[in-house]
């Protein structure tokens, strides 16, 4: 047997024990259990030299060809590794209720705050976080006359697997886990149509006497970025409790926001049929933004509301005690699901088909709590048939997805097409034949109207700028979608709107 293959195993339990993850009296149990995962029923003892990994993916990768090549993995394809790499590093996680006891006595030791680094710095360890995927996405703060919108080209997720596509055909369907949210899937070892889990870990969190898990992001698009998830597989839906619940996780988790995407298709996420929230330890845009203009809401006197700077049309609710915000956002929530202004194409039903609802987020900032409620509409017509408040035709060229709750909060998250698309279009845009050599490329005409645009825009764009200036104008180009997806425009005629609906719901 080669003995590479045993200084990989050994170099592994040596990172292990850097990052804490197994003590010296762990080693022999675990370096049993790869060999296990490896179909090796031997080992000889190597020496190894002493070094300090921050990731395990070198080792991780040396491993990984090992087994291709001595067929210990079906076909060497990124579905087949990451089966095989998870159930390695499964080696090194520990039982839930360890896991638990770790991160509430860090929590009740040192605070919410130290409890969910600990937790977050153990999913990258693990490699359940996988850093190495992640640092793959480009980001960059473009400047628009809201707030400095946060771009990311999201570049992490791989690419679909056509050997693992096929197999899937041919395996029996099963139902368990429901979805990638449920709790069934920490520890669950996947199949090549469902990722493997055994390295992932859930913590289990209360609010409103109801029983949810926080666990984090494969694929983090911001720091800490978390989910909670509801302890059932049930639907998502916005009501009362999930302000209530909103609000009493960041009574817990103070440094952190919670916000739930909006429960109807179109509006709202790409998971519908899981109720469950996303969060994470960062401000967004839309939290820095402004209250431009403040309300008094009759019946509230100790809730501070206003409308805020942004795209999106957006109503903010402050107070000390988050009862009263739970009470003034369910008031507002009831108002707009039954709320129709014909002038500005808001239409709260389609016969007994439901339109409007809402976007909230939470946080909590000195000692105020606070919500922000994100107003939505899901109509369609012929003109828009991907949805009226929805990023329009003219921008589909960048994104055409949903606007979900991320986006909404001034994080567009974009298609890994638009990395090699900039770069084509740079080239193209500082040539002698821009017209002709636009239109000659398939890949990148889509985006002829708004490069001529730009090139008019800005008559100084040349080789040593011209890339800067397209992510500039991507963040403007994203400012826009969500003025699209805003049901009260920021041009006069919504803003009057925007007043009808908030001195009706001021006044009763």
């Amino acid at each position: 047997m080669d003995t590479k293959i045993y200084e990989q195993i050994e170099r592994l339990l040596q990172y292990g024990l850097k990052k804490s993850l197994i003590t010296k009296w762990d080693v022999d149990v675990v370096r049993n259990k790869l060999l296990e995962v490896l179909g090796l029923d031997d080992f000889t003892a190597v020496e190894i030299k002493e070094e300090r990994l921050d990731t395990p993916v070198e080792i991780l990768e040396n491993i990984l060809d090992w087994a291709a090549e001595n067929g210990r993995i079906e076909a060497n394809t990124v579905t087949y590794r990451d089966l095989l790499d998870t159930k390695i590093m499964a080696c090194f996680v520990p039982l839930p209720s360890e896991l638990n006891r770790l991160f509430y006595e860090s929590y009740e030791r040192e605070g919410a705050e130290a409890a969910t680094k600990f937790f977050y710095q153990f999913s990258k360890d693990v490699h359940y976080i996988r850093t190495d995927r992640i640092a793959k996405n480009e980001m960059w703060i473009a400047p628009t006359e809201y707030e400095g919108m946060e771009i990311t080209i999201n570049l992490s997720k791989p690419e679909k697997d056509p050997r693992a596509i096929a197999a899937a055909k041919h395996i029996k369907q099963s139902d368990y886990p429901s979805c990638l949210l449920c709790k069934e899937n920490a520890g669950y070892a996947g199949r090549v149509n469902h990722p493997a889990r055994q390295n992932h870990r859930i913590v289990p969190v209360e609010m409103g006497g109801t029983q949810w898990f926080l666990q984090f992001s494969p694929y983090v698009y911001y720091h800490e970025h978390a989910i909670v998830l509801a302890q059932e597989h049930t639907p998502m839906k916005i009501s009362k409790d999930t302000f209530a619940r909103l609000l009493q996780f960041v009574e817990q988790f103070p440094h952190y926001f919670l916000g739930s995407n909006a429960d109807l298709p179109i509006v709202g996420g790409s998971i519908l049929t899981h109720d469950h929230f996303q969060g994470g330890h960062h401000d967004f845009p839309m939290a820095r933004a402004a209250i431009e203009k403040e309300y008094t809401l009759q019946g509230f006197p100790n809730v501070r509301t206003g409308v805020v700077k942004w795209p999106m049309s957006v109503i903010r609710l402050q107070g000390a005690d988050y009862h009263d915000l739970v009470e003034a956002a369910d008031y507002i929530l009831q108002q707009w699901k039954m709320y129709s202004d014909p002038e500005v194409g808001i239409f709260a039903f389609t016969e007994q088909t439901p339109h409007n609802t809402i976007t909230p987020i939470a946080r909590k900032r000195e000692g105020v709590f606070e919500i922000d409620l994100v107003l939505r509409n899901n109509r369609t017509n012929d003109e828009h048939p991907l949805g009226i408040f929805h990023p329009h035709g003219e921008v589909h060229h960048i994104k055409k997805e949903n606007i979900g709750l991320i986006e909404v909060m001034g994080l567009a998250v974009l298609p890994g097409r638009l990395k090699d698309e900039m770069q084509e279009l740079a080239q193209v845009m500082i040539s002698d034949s821009f017209e002709a050599k636009i239109m000659e490329q398939e890949e990148i005409v889509k985006h002829a109207e708004w490069a001529r645009t730009i090139k008019e825009k800005h008559p100084e764009l040349a080789q040593d700028n011209v890339l800067d200036i397209l992510k500039e104008e991507i963040g403007i180009v994203f400012a826009t979608i969500l003025e699209h997806a805003g049901v009260f425009k920021r041009d006069e005629k919504g803003q009057r709107a925007f007043e009808r609906f908030i001195h009706q719901i001021a006044n009763k």
